[in-house]
């Protein structure tokens, strides 16, 4: 009985930026069929924990030359686009490059044109805290797309081979598309960060801020199930719970009060999101209007 192919075999890649993202994306890529044929950087990074990684030639940006690779996989910061961009850019590069940052258009690789590498983005929507060597953990994950029409095609089926979901976005909503983002991952973790922060300070229990966290991976999972967030909010704003909301932010001003600011507007947007999702009583609008006026 024949068995099938990999869904990426047959394709090659040459890695630039061996950090937590893209050797996990490397790795990702080889799982599934493709072939490391080298990887550029500064110096190692946490490729080096993945045998299927670590084997490939590893050299500096500038003397890299992917020419005859299907793919150059670029991973390095936001930052450093433009400086390993203009270091490749004398080189002839494989046939399409991608970036990984949110943030930056295609066009930060436009420099790679001038040998007729096609360039784009594929940017995933999941924190890389540390190194994520298991392919499994790319399944259902979104990758954002832009560039020409070869780099595109190219990430689609990148995504598509890793069980994950893909499209496009436009250059003019890539900034508002990582705040997004930001908002999503960084906002949610900070909000955690000051929970914990606020229970140390009223010196509660240790485990009281674990209890936070598996209430917020609830809430997520909750979010998740119901497919629109804003119809999973809880709690007292979400209520129109005036007196509690109040005594709350009250109690807050005489412990944190640096954090009372953000507080009443993160109350006040609680409010609109769930009145956007469910129709709106005259107690919640209430409220709203009292935190807008003192706000």
């Amino acid at each position: 009985m024949a068995t099938s192919s990999p869904p990426l075999a047959g394709l090659t890649f040459t890695l630039v930026g061996p950090g937590r993202v893209g050797a996990s994306l490397a790795g990702w890529a080889v799982a599934a069929g493709a072939r490391l044929r080298a990887i550029g950087g500064r110096g190692p990074g946490p490729h080096l924990a993945l045998p299927i990684l670590s084997a490939a030639p590893f050299l500096p940006y500038a003397e890299i030359a992917s020419d005859g690779d299907d793919l150059l996989l670029i991973a390095v910061a936001d930052s450093a686009l433009d400086e390993v961009a203009a270091a490749l850019a004398p080189s002839r590069q494989a046939a399409v490059a991608l970036h990984t940052s949110g943030s930056r258009t295609a066009e930060a690789l436009a420099p790679l044109r001038g040998h007729g590498t096609a360039v784009g983005s594929l940017h995933p929507l999941k924190a890389f805290p540390s190194l994520r060597p298991n392919p499994e953990e790319a399944r259902g994950v979104f990758f954002g797309l832009d560039g020409d029409a070869a780099a595109v095609a190219l990430g689609a089926r990148i995504a598509a081979a890793w069980g994950a979901r893909s499209g496009v976005i436009p250059g003019s909503s890539r900034l508002l598309y990582h705040f997004a983002a930001t908002l999503a991952a960084g906002g949610v973790t900070t909000l955690l960060a000051a929970a914990a922060e606020l229970a140390a300070r009223l010196e509660l229990p240790t485990g009281v801020a674990g209890g936070y966290l598996e209430l917020a991976r609830g809430a997520v999972e909750a979010a998740r199930e119901r497919g629109d967030p804003a119809a999973a909010i809880t709690g007292p704003a979400a209520r129109g719970d005036r007196e509690t909301v109040l005594a709350q932010l009250a109690a807050l001003a005489a412990v944190a009060p640096e954090m009372t600011g953000w507080a009443r507007a993160l109350a006040a947007e609680t409010i609109r999101r769930k009145t956007a999702a469910e129709p709106s009583d005259g107690a919640k609008r209430r409220l709203l209007d009292e935190l807008l006026e003192e706000g």
